[in-house]
């Protein structure tokens, strides 16, 4: 079965979404099975594994994506002309990393998504069905979140064993963390058998605006914020780097993306290495 992991913070900004996808792109690449999920109206992680003119192809041509798993329907479209229930097969596109043989496929999301919230009621297990019933043909599944607190996170906490945190080195780096502290103690109160942990914070450098005492001093406050609440804290720090932005455009993993400095891909390769450990997937291949 495969081993499910939320990237989720309280606090926006914090490259989620790029960590997501470029853990999902080097786990993939190592010869796992992948299987990411966007829980984010935003929908960056779709944007960033499947490039933003497939992305948008997808979309304009009405193609299922999460908001189908939550309506419990695909609703009539190009495809059929009557509703039809949900399958694997609707909403979960193969294939979606870079290599004909890639072993990441995506369950995308949507705009629409937000209108999930006007009516939360009994929703906040659904993810968490669907995902329980996939046949099992991956090693992880990747849950990209989005940084508030609504039903949608409740549906991650649902369908996680554990959780990584992003956050920036920057003023005010550590708002979210009590936010989400609080958030998963109430969880775990309110439903002693599910078994969550955080698994670590990555500290994501991924700002040239920011200056080195700010950046040292706010990783020191990091470290405190989590030493505090007995998390870890990754080794690797996600350095700044123009090639960040450019594959999540390109929808490529950085060893990929064209002119993405070799140092920054070994880095992303060393974080995967420590995340793999974490969750007790470091030695899957035995």
């Amino acid at each position: 079965m495969a081993v499910a992991v939320s990237l989720i913070n309280m606090k926006g900004g914090v490259g989620k979404t790029t960590v997501a996808a470029q853990l999902a792109h080097a786990v993939a690449a190592d010869g796992m099975r992948v299987l990411a999920v966007d829980l984010d109206p935003q929908s960056n992680l779709s944007h960033s594994i499947m490039g933003t003119r497939r992305y948008l192809a997808h979309i304009t041509a009405n193609r299922p994506t999460v908001v189908q798993i939550l309506q419990e329907y695909v609703p009539p479209g190009r495809d059929s002309s009557t509703p039809r229930a949900v399958a694997f097969g609707n909403v979960i596109l193969p294939g979606t990393g870079q290599g004909r043989k890639s072993r990441l496929d995506l369950i995308p999301s949507r705009l629409e998504l937000s209108q999930v919230l006007m009516d939360p009621r009994g929703r906040e297990r659904q993810l968490a069905r669907f995902l329980g019933g996939i046949p099992d043909r991956y090693d992880l599944t990747i849950i990209d979140c989005a940084p508030t607190e609504s039903v949608l996170t409740q549906m991650a906490y649902f369908s996680s064993r554990y959780l990584i945190v992003p956050v920036k080195p920057e003023f005010l780096a550590t708002v979210g963390l009590p936010l989400l502290d609080k958030s998963v103690e109430t969880f775990r109160l309110t439903h002693a058998d599910h078994e969550l942990e955080i698994a670590g914070l990555v500290v994501n450098d991924q700002s040239d605006y920011t200056s080195d005492r700010e950046k040292e001093d706010s990783v020191v406050s990091i470290a405190a914020e989590a030493a505090e609440r007995g998390w870890r804290v990754f080794d690797y720090r996600i350095p700044y780097s123009k090639s960040y932005p450019k594959a999540a455009r390109d929808g490529t993993p950085l060893a990929r993306t064209r002119y993405a400095h070799q140092g920054r891909i070994d880095g992303f390769l060393g974080l995967k290495d420590e995340v793999l450990r974490a969750i007790g997937l470091n030695g899957w291949q035995e």
